[in-house]
Formats: structure tokens, sequence, C-alpha cells
């Protein structure tokens, strides 16, 4: 059973959705959106967040969680928005997906079955290796040269998809339909992005490859010495 972690400015806000949730079979709990914590136990025991951004305010602490719950834990994130707040789209552009209002329980929970399926359709294959990079996707770990690389949800899938895909390019529109999926409210600048970080944690090695006029490919270890 999936845990989802609901984050809302005001409880009540989201209370009906958290009943719906919890009859469709997740495991649902709500917080205050100034209470939550990255590191609490609430964050680390979730699969998926919830995070509820209707009236808030511009600069209030809950237009800044999705972003921060990308950049520091492996947490996909689903935002609830109305539209008031679609500009929280363009400062956490990786957020996996939205729903607008008014907020329907059926949509919400189409929505997030997409997202965690699509994490465990890899569940016969625990362990990814090509190179120096070695995947468990039963713990969702990756591994360079022998030590951990601390990954965000997407950076991690990323790096997945093209290491399942090894020796094949893809452009970058290519890459936000399998990874980030067809209905992503953003544009392709968002991949380059993921990819110099990915780099970047990767020590920069050449193992990610761009080719160029058209995408990025990850280096078949068995075609490039």
């Amino acid at each position: 059973m999936f845990r989802l972690l609901m984050i809302a400015e005001n409880r009540e806000h989201v209370k009906e959705l958290s009943l719906g949730l919890a009859e469709g079979g997740f495991l649902c709990s709500i917080v205050s959106a100034g209470d939550v914590g990255l590191n609490d136990s609430d964050a680390l025991s979730a699969d998926l967040a919830v995070v509820a951004i209707d009236g808030a305010a511009p600069g209030s602490e809950v237009r800044r969680l999705p972003k921060r719950l990308k950049e520091n834990t492996r947490l996909p994130v689903v935002t609830l928005l109305s539209s008031k707040s679609l500009d929280v789209l363009e400062t956490a552009a990786d957020v996996d997906d939205f729903v607008m209002e008014p907020w329907k329980t059926a949509e919400l929970i189409a929505r997030v079955n997409r997202i965690l399926n699509r994490r465990t359709d890899d569940k016969g294959k625990e362990l990814i290796a090509c190179g120096e990079v070695s995947i468990d996707t039963s713990k969702c770990e990756v591994c360079f040269r022998g030590r951990a690389v601390d990954l965000t949800f997407r950076e991690y899938e990323l790096l997945k998809f093209l290491v399942n895909n090894r020796g094949r390019v893809f452009s970058r529109d290519a890459l936000l339909d399998k990874v980030w999926g067809y209905d992503f409210y953003g544009g392709d600048r968002t991949v380059d992005v993921h990819i110099r970080r990915l780099r970047s944690k990767l020590d920069e090695s050449e193992c990610i490859e761009t080719v160029r006029n058209i995408g990025y490919r990850f280096r078949d270890s068995a075609n490039h010495p």
C-alpha cells in the first residue's frame, strides 16, 4: 500500500480529498505547510507528496515546498493548483503532475497511480549496471565508481531511462515525453538542466553524451572504450 503525504496551509481544504484517497487504497497523512520537515518521518516514509497551493500568497512557505521537495528528496510531487497559482510550475519545473480546481478525487487518484506505477515498472529488474554506473531499482539507489550518488526523483528517473536505453539517442522532446510525461507543463530546457546536474553528480563523466543538434544518449560501454 502506497503512503501519501498531503501538505496544505489549511488542512480542511484537503480533508475530503484525503478521505477519497483512503477509500482508493492509499495511506494518507496531512500536515500543515509550516510544520513539514524534509527529514521528518512523514517525508521519509512517504511514496509521494501532494501539495495544495490554492490561495497561497506569493513568498509563502507552501509555494516554496514543491521546489524544496524536488531538490532535497526523491519524492514525486503532485500539486493542487488554482488559476492564481499556476506560476508555481515555473519555479518548480520538474513537478511530476498537477490538478486544477475544482480538485476531483478520481482525477487525483489517476494521476498519482500513473506516477507510482511508472516507479514500479522495473520491479522484476532490481539491478541495472552499465560501465561505472549501477542502479538498484528496488531501493532507488545509484552508485557511481562504487560510491552512492544522491539524486532527486527526476534525476533518478532520467538516468534510469538513459541507462535502460544505453546507446540510443533521444531528443529533448522524446525525453520529456518518456520521463516527464506527455502532458508535462514546461519546456525542453528542463532536460538540459537535469542533464547538467546529473553530469555534475557523476563527476563530469562522459557517460552521458550530447549528440549535436539531436539530444542525448548514455554511452554503451560495449561500443565505447
